[in-house]
This record gives C-alpha cells, sequence and structure tokens, in this order.
C-alpha cells in the first residue's frame, strides 16, 4: 500500500516538472447567456416544404385491355405484365387483347404512381345537313332549248373536222399531234336558224373518263366512224358510254370521199354491237358524210335537229343555276377557271355558285371565242372566272343564296369528306392491329409452357437485332423507285394521267408513285418537291418558266413536258426502264471438242491439259469458259493456259488445235465440249403496258 502510493506521489511528481509554466487564471466575469436566458431556446432552421408533384392522369373505363390500359398510361405491354407481379392474375394466359378487372385496371395505375379517373362519355353532336339540293322544278315555266350533242368516236376519225366543218373553223390545226386531248365545247347555230350545243370529246384511248362525262351531259351523241377504218376500240367503248347514259344515237360515217372507203361494211360491223341502222329495220339514223370536204353536213345537222324535236327538251330558264363543270383549269391572270354547261336557269355575272368542294361568285362570263356575256341560258357551255379553288371536272354545279350559304354547303361538304375519309382509316387500322394480334399470337404460339419471364427471354433473344436497328436502317427502302410528280393543263388532262397510272402492274420491277399533282404550269415548288424525294416531273400542254427550268437544272430535276399524252408515256416508260437494273446475256463465242488428255510437268506437280479442236468461232483465253458433258454443265470458268502447239496464245481460231488447262480441279474425258463466252449487259424494258 505504501508502494502504491509512492509510486503514485512520483508519477505527480514527474508531471509538475514536465509541464509548462502556467499563467495565472483569469478572473471570471459572469456574462448573461441568451439562450438560456430566453424562454423559447435555440432558434431553428426554417423547414423546406416539399413541393407537390402532380401525379399523371389515366383515364379509365370498364373492361379495358391491356393494350388500351398501356395505351393510356403511355406505357408498353410489357410495364403492364410487370406492374402486376406479385398479384393474384395470372400473367403467363394474359394477351394484349386480355379484358382486365376493374380492380387490377386500377392496381396496375396506382402501382405506376399514376392516379386514375373515369373517362367522360363523349357527346356527339349531330350537325345539321347543311348539303345544296335542286330545287323542284314547275311544269308550266318549262320552254324549249337547245339540244346539246357529243361527238364521239375512235381517234382520228376526223370528229374535230367534222365539227369545224359545222361551225366553219379551223381548231383541228391548234391541235397538238392532230389528235383533241380536251372537251371542246361550241355553240353552232344553222343555216335554218337552230341552234345546237356541240361537245368535241377525245377519241384516244387514254381520255376514257373524258368521253363518259361527254356521255353524262348530253341530250344526242353523233357517233363518228371513218368509212375506211370501221369499228374500232374506241368506237365500242363510245357506244357503251352512250348505252350507259341512255342517250340516242346517230351515226355519221366519215370520210366517204376517200377511195378505199366502205360505208356498208361499217354499218355492218355495227350490227354486231347491236347498233342497227334504219335501212336494216332498226331505229338508228347513219348519215354518209365527209368532214373535209363538206358533204351532207346539213343532212346530219336535220337529222340532228329532228331528233332533238322528238324529244322534246326543255327547261326553266327562270330559276335557280343548274349545270355541270365539263372542265377546268388554272389561267395566269384570270386564276382557276371552268368550261360549264347551264341546264337549268341563266348564269349572270354575280351569281353565287357551288361545285364540289369550292365555290364561287361569277365575275366574268367568256363564250367559246373568248368573247364576254352578260348571261347564259340552258344548253349553253359558258367559261366562268371567279372561283375560290378548282372545282374538278363533272362535279354538278349549283347556286345558293349568298356567299355566307355557299361557304356553308363548302364547309359540310369538307366536313363529310373527312369524316369519310376517317372511316376509312380506321379500317385501315383495325386492319393493322388485327394483323399484329395474329403475329404476336403465333410468335408465343410455342412458348406457352414458359413463364412470363422466361418467354420475355426468349423473344428478347430471338429479336435482339431488330431492337437494336436504328430507326432509319428500319425505315429505309431498298431498290430504285421513280417518285412521280404530274402537272396537267386542265383538270381532265391530270384526270386521264392519273387513270392511266393506276393500270401500273410492274410495282416488283420498279416502284411508281404518284407524290403530287396539280393543274396548271410548272413551279419552283413541284421542282423543291422532286427534289426532295428524288423524283421526275412530268408536263401535259404545261409550260416552265425560264427561272424553273435553271431550277431543276441545277437540282439535276428531270423536267419532262410534252403536249402529246402518247409520247408523254413513251418517254415514262423509257425512264422505268432505265431504272431497272440490266440482263446478263450471253454471246457465245467459240466451241472446242475435247480429243485427248494428257499431262504436262510443271516443277514438281503434273498439271492436267486437254487437247482440243475448235468445231465453232474462236477460243479467247480472256472470255469465260464452260465444260459440257452430255446435257450437263459441269464447270464453268476461266482458263490458266491456252497453247498452240508449245506456244503461248490469246486466241484459237476456227479448225485449229490446241491444249487448255482449267482453273480449278477439272477432269475433262474425250468428247466433253468446251464453251467460250461472254457475259454482256442486255437492257431491261419494264413489263408495264398501258393499252395503247
Amino acid at each position: 500500500m505504501r508502494a502504491a502510493r509512492r509510486l503514485h506521489g512520483d508519477h505527480a511528481l514527474l508531471g509538475r516538472l514536465l509541464s509548462p509554466a502556467r499563467s495565472p487564471a483569469p478572473l471570471l466575469t459572469c456574462q448573461p447567456d441568451r439562450n438560456f436566458a430566453s424562454k423559447q431556446g435555440p432558434k431553428r432552421e426554417p423547414k423546406v416544404q416539399k413541393v407537390k408533384q402532380d401525379k399523371q392522369e389515366v383515364e379509365i373505363r370498364q373492361r379495358m385491355t391491356v393494350t388500351a390500359l398501356a395505351d393510356a398510361m403511355n406505357k408498353d405491354f410489357d410495364h403492364v405484365m410487370e406492374a402486376l407481379l406479385n398479384t393474384a392474375v395470372d400473367l403467363d394466359s394474359l394477351e394484349p387483347d386480355s379484358v382486365l378487372e376493374e380492380r387490377w385496371i386500377k392496381e396496375v395505375v396506382t402501382r405506376s404512381g399514376m392516379k386514375f379517373k373515369w373517362e367522360k362519355l363523349s357527346e356527339s353532336r349531330e350537325r345539321p345537313n347543311r348539303e345544296a339540293h335542286r330545287k323542284p322544278v314547275d311544269p308550266s315555266r318549262l320552254v324549249p332549248r337547245p339540244p346539246v350533242v357529243t361527238i364521239m368516236g375512235h381517234v382520228d376519225h376526223g370528229k374535230t373536222t367534222l365539227l369545224d366543218s359545222l361551225r366553219k373553223s379551223q381548231v383541228v390545226l391548234s391541235e397538238a399531234g392532230g389528235i383533241t386531248q380536251h372537251i371542246g365545247a361550241f355553240l353552232v347555230q344553222l343555216p335554218t336558224g337552230e341552234r345546237i350545243t356541240f361537245l368535241d370529246t377525245p377519241g384516244h384511248a387514254a381520255f376514257s373518263s373524258m368521253r363518259g362525262r361527254g356521255a353524262d351531259a348530253t341530250d344526242i351523241i353523233v357517233l363518228v366512224v371513218a368509212a375506211d377504218d370501221g369499228v374500232m376500240n374506241q368506237t365500242v367503248e363510245s357506244i357503251q358510254h352512250a348505252r350507259r347514259a341512255g342517250v340516242p344515237m346517230i351515226v355519221a360515217v366519215n370520210k366517204c370521199d376517200r377511195l378505199q372507203a366502205d360505208p356498208q361494211r361499217v354499218k355492218q360491223e355495227l350490227l354486231a354491237h347491236d347498233v342497227v341502222c334504219e335501212e336494216f329495220g332498226g331505229d338508228v339514223q347513219a348519215i354518209h358524210v365527209s368532214a373535209l370536204k363538206g358533204d351532207n353536213l346539213l343532212e346530219l345537222a336535220e337529222a340532228t335537229v329532228a331528233l332533238a324535236e322528238v324529244l322534246e327538251l326543255k327547261a326553266d330558264p327562270g330559276g335557280a343555276v343548274e349545270g355541270l363543270i365539263i372542265e377546268s383549269r388554272t389561267e395566269r391572270g384570270r386564276g382557276p377557271m371552268t368550261t360549264a354547261l347551264v341546264q337549268r336557269g341563266t348564269l349572270r355575272r354575280g351569281s353565287i355558285l357551288v361545285a364540289g368542294r369550292s365555290w364561287a361568285k361569277v365575275r366574268f362570263l367568256f363564250d367559246e371565242n373568248g368573247r364576254a356575256l352578260e348571261g347564259a341560258g340552258p344548253s349553253v357551255a359558258v367559261e366562268v372566272a371567279g372561283w375560290k379553288d378548282l372545282p374538278a371536272a363533272g362535279e354538278t354545279m349549283l347556286e345558293v343564296e349568298s356567299e355566307q350559304r355557299a361557304k356553308e354547303v363548302v364547309e359540310w361538304r369538307l366536313q363529310q369528306q373527312e369524316q369519310q375519309q376517317l372511316l376509312e382509316e380506321q379500317e385501315v387500322i383495325q386492319l393493322k392491329q388485327q394483323q399484329h394480334r395474329d403475329q404476336h399470337r403465333d410468335q408465343r404460339g410455342g412458348l406457352e409452357h414458359l413463364s412470363w419471364r422466361q418467354r420475355k427471354k426468349v423473344l428478347y433473344r430471338d429479336h435482339k437485332d431488330q431492337f437494336c436497328s436504328r430507326p432509319s436502317e428500319k425505315t429505309s427502302k431498298g431498290g430504285a423507285g421513280l417518285p412521280l410528280i404530274i402537272k396537267g393543263d386542265v383538270d381532265g388532262s391530270v384526270e386521264a394521267l392519273l387513270s392511266i397510272l393506276s393500270s401500273y402492274d410492274a410495282q416488283q420491277q420498279c416502284p411508281l408513285d404518284v407524290v403530287h399533282y396539280g393543274v396548271g404550269d410548272v413551279s419552283e415548288y413541284d421542282v423543291n418537291m422532286a427534289n426532295t424525294f428524288s423524283g421526275s416531273i412530268y408536263g401535259f400542254n404545261v409550260t416552265a418558266g425560264k427561272a424553273v427550268v435553271q431550277l431543276a437544272a441545277k437540282l439535276d430535276v428531270p423536267l419532262r413536258l410534252h403536249s402529246i399524252i402518247y409520247k408523254l408515256i413513251d418517254e415514262l416508260k423509257d425512264e422505268l426502264s432505265s431504272k431497272l437494273p440490266p440482263l446478263k446475256a450471253e454471246n457465245i463465242v467459240g466451241e472446242a471438242t475435247v480429243l485427248a488428255m494428257f499431262d504436262v510437268s510443271v516443277g514438281k506437280r503434273k498439271l492436267p491439259v486437254a487437247g482440243c479442236r475448235v468445231q465453232k468461232g474462236q477460243l479467247d483465253r480472256r472470255m469465260k469458259f464452260r465444260l459440257i458433258r452430255g446435257r450437263d454443265a459441269v464447270w464453268e470458268g476461266s482458263l490458266l493456259t491456252l497453247k498452240h502447239h508449245k506456244d503461248e496464245v490469246q486466241t484459237v481460231k476456227l479448225g485449229m488445235e490446241c491444249g487448255l488447262s482449267a482453273d480449278g480441279e477439272v477432269e475433262f474425258t474425250a468428247g466433253d465440249v468446251v464453251v467460250c463466252f461472254e457475259e454482256l449487259d442486255a437492257p431491261q424494258v419494264t413489263s408495264w403496258d398501258p393499252g395503247f
């Protein structure tokens, strides 16, 4: 115990010796401490209020499918499956079109960090029908009107020449290629005082829709048949148009002044198409004429007037205007223009018209000679200026009370068109969805025994390359195609071109796509669009300004303008053919027969050599060779050596003997035939045949 106290004292002494000298302790002053003096305690930092994040709202409804719920949440099918993990739902039995119960729909939304609300029932308000309708006709106000006569027939049978002779004009001289390519409307006054409105339709095969439109607008059809040519394709088609429209016919047998003319043969050929002329006991008048010399034209006119009297053609000149758009086009300085046939009422300047999805306040009226008119009654064809948009040829033209009413009608028609388009698109979408569901079901057909996670792994592994591909690689199309931009002078020309292109049946050779079409001259917009799609511009009876031509040359855009339709189609076929890859063709240069086989030592190895005699043409070492044994091709390739005696040669001519060795393992036998040939690139021609 003493030893312990002694040791403790030694340690204390040693600590005092080693410690530094201490300064005297400072006096303690008592200062009030605010923390202790305050009653509320120390100040605290203000709390940071957390900003509440709005949860995404999802509209739900009863009996939602898995796909519908995923779409409403902007998620995919797998997200819904993951949200239903560890629930009572059998995930292996779920399909994209499986219907979920209400509680699982809410559970998926809640687990996804969203909130749900019930979908509101949409109340579809039916808009009142604002369509314009024809007004009823008062029989007491009907008065006789001039007949509307359409001249129809095959191309180059003299339809326009016949009309020129009737009206003492020279329209045929102004037509490109000597063929009519538009509907022409003319008012002809006969020497006897009667007036007839003639419609001249194209006879070319490409303008079938124009001929059909002419048949619908007419009272009488004059079928022109050349006496030296007989009944042709478009003659038969014109007869069919007349029957479909229920319009009576008069046959004009033209070109009877020619030596080879045979009018009787023409009338007999018409019998095969149920057109029975009067001399054969029928009711169809047949007039023998010569449009070039003017023979019997008065008889043709009298026959037309007589048939019109039998038909008792009448119309109301004082009612609301009704008519038919025969042709439409865009003119520089005048804007959208139409050629219209008035069928009822009197069309005047200031009239408000509706045709299709366009309306007009008539600013000017012109006759076929360009003279301004104040009004046009029934059976008169006039050119109308003042359209807001270009109506399509063949549309019915109706007069309405005011501009407001016209706008309502156009708006109603546009809305009806949009609804129809939506219905068509909905059908396409439903078809695509059904195809997708069928494809998904087929993919999972052999995976029913797997769990959901295992099935997901297998599908991911099978489609890994597809998932990793870039969107540009997915959407890029291979192969050469031809995007087209079509421009025409009138709506009927564009309609004819589109009708021809609709018969294109060589999409597997070269895809053809019309990306834009319209009426009017080629513009810079058309050139820029063609450059965007790497396409070509085809214009029919239109022009292109100097700036447009320079822009097309700068951007290397093909600009092809034509005034004759069959030349335009020929150039289009040539361009389609140029897009096709060339075909490989073989040209046989020569043939040789193997006589014997022997080996030649080259260094330490033996090289098999075939001794041959040239039987046809010559053998050229630079060409390709084929070994024929019997009827089978045994080998094809190139030669290592070609020798005549002991000399290396490039060619061996007819009748000479040679030795040759092939590049590769080839066994020649006596009697084999060695064929020398060259491969040539032959241009491929499109298989599309537009029919003319």
